[in-house]
């Protein structure tokens, strides 16, 4: 690698209200505001929205793809904006630095307008 090496797009598909019930149940966050439209109506959301560790997680999944999850040093994440079911995720991420021993990477989730969802650093070993 080298800086500025961009790592392949990784795309996650449309949200389905049916995957925020499975992450529900998958994480234990049961909060209705991602699984009860009704309820999130009624807390001015517009409907649900998805968990925001759920795109983490795509990310996630894009670094392990990309470079092992054996090789990850760190990873944090900054949400930006909420995730709506029927909106297509694509994660992007490239090398921005590096260190004697570690590529210094970013990353981001974003849908089909480019609205990002949730950025991250993160680090790898050589």
């Amino acid at each position: 690698m080298q800086i500025g090496f961009e790592f392949p797009p990784l795309e996650k598909g449309e949200i389905t209200h049916t995957q925020l019930v499975r992450y529900a149940g998958a994480s234990g966050d049961f909060n209705p505001i991602h699984t009860v439209v009704p309820y999130a109506e009624e807390v001015g959301l517009d409907g649900v929205i998805a968990h925001g560790m759920m795109i983490k997680g795509f990310i996630g999944h894009a670094i392990g793809k990309w470079c092992g999850v054996e090789n990850l040093l760190r990873f944090s994440t900054r949400f930006r904006s909420m995730t709506r079911p029927g909106e297509r995720i694509v994660v992007t991420g490239k090398v921005v630095g590096e260190t004697a021993d570690a590529w210094q990477c970013e990353a981001q989730a974003a849908n089909e307008q480019g609205e990002v969802k949730a950025s991250a650093k993160f680090e790898v070993k050589k």
